[in-house]
């Protein structure tokens, strides 16, 4: 958050992290990432969207899982942050403190990505065998868990199986994680279906507060998820997007070695993934996107 001159105790790819004691406030940038690297031009707007759009699956999740928010409300940030109001407006969460399982929790309920290059030539998924016959896209007759290391920035996320996972958390937890993670795509995939989205697969990350299993971080945002146009969704293709997918594909479009450092993003390109961002959260919503707070250049 150099960008509006806070510094935060660390640092992820998007997100900016303030140690408060008892509690955390939690900051998303407008930075992207792509290929395990931040890229050098923010999109408008896209750190609101992800923390508007995390409250929204917060309050409708509660039921399935416990999380970590404790106050997006201006009115309770400590005093030391009066003075970047304007900037921390809509884009932060004040959270519980957590012990963070290390470990990604990917839930997939569609055959893309990296899972449909390793299906077409091993016809499994981060190690799991699925049905023969199925195509680019194609929806799986039950979601599946892939979890995956959490890597540091510049460094690459590692799929593992399930029993790598147990190895580094225990058998007790791994279930837990597993199971609690298809549960809440499920409830998501099932409300942004009536939304007209399909959520095609999704990354959630969790923590233990007070010994109790809980969502941290953002959940089901455009960052961490394929979503995709109902209206327009073909087995056998790519699909469409709402998401970052329309920056991965004109970086592999570009010639970029995914060596750093990462190339800038032309104009139009950061136009329409702004747009699409905020498309996301619309139609997840049923809301019209307010903009609360101000970009680091000043503008609303």
């Amino acid at each position: 958050m150099s960008e509006v001159g806070l510094s935060p105790d660390s640092q992820g790819k998007v997100r900016d992290l303030f140690d408060l004691g008892d509690r955390l406030l939690l900051v998303a940038s407008d930075r992207i990432s792509a290929f395990d690297f931040v890229l050098p031009d923010p999109i408008p707007f896209k750190g609101e969207v992800l923390t508007k759009l995390s409250l929204f699956w917060f309050d409708l999740l509660a039921d399935v899982v416990p999380n970590h928010l404790i106050s997006a409300d201006v009115a309770d940030l400590p005093e030391q942050f009066a003075a970047h109001t304007e900037w921390l407006r809509g884009r932060f969460m004040l959270v519980k403190k957590a012990s963070v399982y290390p470990v990604e929790c990917i839930v997939r309920g569609y055959l893309a990505g990296s899972g449909w290059k390793e299906y077409r030539e091993e016809g499994t998924v981060c190690g799991i065998a699925l049905p023969t016959g199925l195509s680019e896209s194609s929806c799986l007759a039950d979601p599946i868990f892939t979890p995956s290391t959490k890597a540091e920035i510049g460094d690459h996320d590692e799929n593992i199986s399930f029993e790598e996972m147990v190895s580094v958390v225990g058998v007790e937890v791994a279930t837990k994680l597993r199971d609690t993670s298809i549960a809440v795509y499920s409830k998501a995939r099932e409300h942004a279906a009536s939304r007209g989205i399909i959520i095609a697969d999704t990354k959630f990350e969790f923590g233990a507060v007070n010994g109790e299993l809980t969502l941290i971080d953002e959940v089901l945002t455009p960052d961490s998820s394929r979503f995709w146009p109902a209206a327009q969704y073909a087995e056998g293709r790519g699909q469409a997007s709402f998401d970052k997918q329309f920056v991965r594909d004109w970086l592999e479009s570009s010639g970029w070695d995914k060596q750093p450092p990462a190339p800038a993003l032309p104009a139009d390109v950061v136009e329409a993934t702004s747009k699409k961002y905020i498309q996301a959260y619309e139609l997840i919503t049923g809301r019209t996107f307010e903009p609360e707070g101000s970009t680091p250049d000043g503008s609303s």
